[in-house]
């Protein structure tokens, strides 16, 4: 493994800044490609991804994993379920509650179609390393996404503490 000390330090950390900046905007940039296409918000286009991932869930769940207000997610699942994409059920296990449950035959038919030239060339892209490297990317992405998730929850928390200083003057 190479050494942490090495005089390129420095510029490797800012060309990865840099590359990851350059990701993320391409990322949100694909998605938001896909979403036009299917003719939805990019937010919902995510949601339902979550929902794909997870199964169904409570729409409060829903609104913790993304830190969307309910009344936001109350509109996404609106959307999704008018665009046929999602449906409302009661919580067996509760009925007071709403679980949302995505139409997976519908997601495979529409969906998944838009995502099948990223699979052959992800796999390609990950030929050219081994399995240490794989891992050590792996894990370096993984810690990105909890530092992402963190500083969103800080964000949010702080425009909600600005909120409630604002309406206290």
């Amino acid at each position: 493994m190479s050494s942490k000390n090495s005089d390129n330090r420095p510029a490797l950390l800012a060309a990865v800044g840099q590359e990851f900046r350059q990701f993320a905007t391409a990322t949100v940039m694909f998605h938001q490609a896909i979403a036009d296409r299917l003719g939805m918000h990019v937010t919902d286009h995510k949601c339902l991804d979550i929902l794909v991932r997870t199964g169904p869930i409570p729409a409060g769940q829903l609104a913790e994993r993304t830190g969307l207000t309910t009344g936001a997610i109350t509109g996404v699942i609106d959307r999704l379920e008018k665009a046929g994409f999602v449906r409302r059920i009661k919580d067996p296990d509760d009925r007071r509650r709403v679980v949302i449950e995505p139409f997976a035959e519908r997601i495979e038919k529409e969906i998944a179609p838009l995502f099948k030239s990223l699979a052959p060339a992800m796999a390609d892209l990950c030929a050219q390393y081994g399995t240490r490297e794989l891992t050590v990317i792996r894990d370096f992405i993984a810690g990105v996404r909890r530092i992402a998730h963190e500083e969103t929850a800080k964000l949010r928390n702080t425009g909600e503490d600005a909120k409630a200083e604002k309406n206290s003057k």
